[in-house]
């Protein structure tokens, strides 16, 4: 029986792939990567407190709202008392509605990652042409905040057309997250050349966990902890990276705030055994493996 499938990446089992380890020796790469998104008012796509697939409305526009009022600001407290980097998923409709947000990130040394310009909208349902002017435009928003052109790329809903990977890779990207296949990174084919995957959870990101599957924080810093504790044990035989998934009108309430702390205190306990780093410097690393030690690599020049 013949499926439909891609011709991004082949088939390949973790167990048979060759080993390396992480900058200082470690085996296990903790990324935190936060969300920072925008939405439209009463209309377009976004996500409901109360209510899976609840319609548009003031209220939940103005709890997302909350995100960028006040959760984020939690939340760079937080990343700053614990002493962890991190990489901010960002609309640059958030940027341009909250200016103080990319001067907040510039002086943690953050890293932007192209995320659309709105999550009221998704790319995989644009023609070509239209879906090439988004990723361009969340790419010079970025540069016009920043002033730097952002090389990761995470889409609004992880939604995908066919030609995503090719426009990205096209507009300059070098490394997606929209494909949570693997603990490793793997390299991607384009018609530009190679992409890179990074790891990118959604089991282990609280949105899906607490906003569609209503699960409390205190839960979800479990799963935190269980997840992490499992892939430290694992990554004794094979280097993997453990990401954490933020979105700033979630985990920004203070009454989830609280366990998610523990939870990454508990992982910093461990930091001698990590590389606490940020997607982008990860894939920078991965570029400069030898050849045949990451799958896809042989596609590289």
């Amino acid at each position: 029986m013949k499926l439909p499938s891609h011709s991004r990446y082949a088939a390949s089992a973790i167990p048979t792939r060759p080993t390396y380890t992480w900058p200082n020796g470690a085996k296990l790469a903790l990324l935190v990567c936060n969300n920072i998104e925008h939405f439209a008012f009463r209309a377009g796509l976004g996500s409901d407190s109360a209510q899976v697939g609840a319609a548009q409305s003031a209220r939940n526009y103005a709890w997302r709202d909350y995100g960028n009022r006040v959760g984020l600001w939690n939340m760079l407290e937080m990343l700053d008392e614990l002493d962890i980097p991190s990489a901010h998923n960002v609309n640059t409709a958030a940027l341009d509605y909250m200016p103080e947000i990319a001067p907040a990130l510039t002086k943690r040394g953050d890293e932007f990652i192209g995320h659309g310009r709105s999550n009221a909208e998704r790319q995989d349902i644009l023609w070509e042409e239209d879906e090439r002017r988004l990723i361009a435009e969340t790419r010079d928003g970025i540069i016009r905040h920043s002033g730097t052109a952002p090389k990761g790329w995470l889409g609004p809903y992880l939604a995908q057309s066919n030609v995503t990977m090719d426009l990205l890779r096209e507009e300059g990207f070098t490394y997606v997250m929209d494909l949570p296949a693997d603990d490793q990174p793997f390299w991607m084919a384009t018609r530009a050349g190679p992409i890179l995957s990074v790891p990118y959870s959604i089991e282990l990101n609280d949105s899906p966990a607490m906003v569609f599957r209503q699960h409390s924080g205190r839960e979800f810093a479990d799963m935190i902890v269980d997840q992490f504790d499992e892939m430290l044990a694992q990554s004794e035989r094979r280097p993997l990276v453990c990401s954490v998934v933020l979105h700033t009108f979630v985990v920004g309430q203070p009454f989830r705030l609280r366990p998610l702390r523990e939870a990454l205190r508990h992982i910093l306990r461990h930091r001698d055994r990590l590389w606490v780093t940020r997607p982008g410097e990860l894939a920078n690393y991965v570029a400069g493996l030898p050849k045949g030690v990451v799958p896809g690599s042989e596609m590289l020049g």
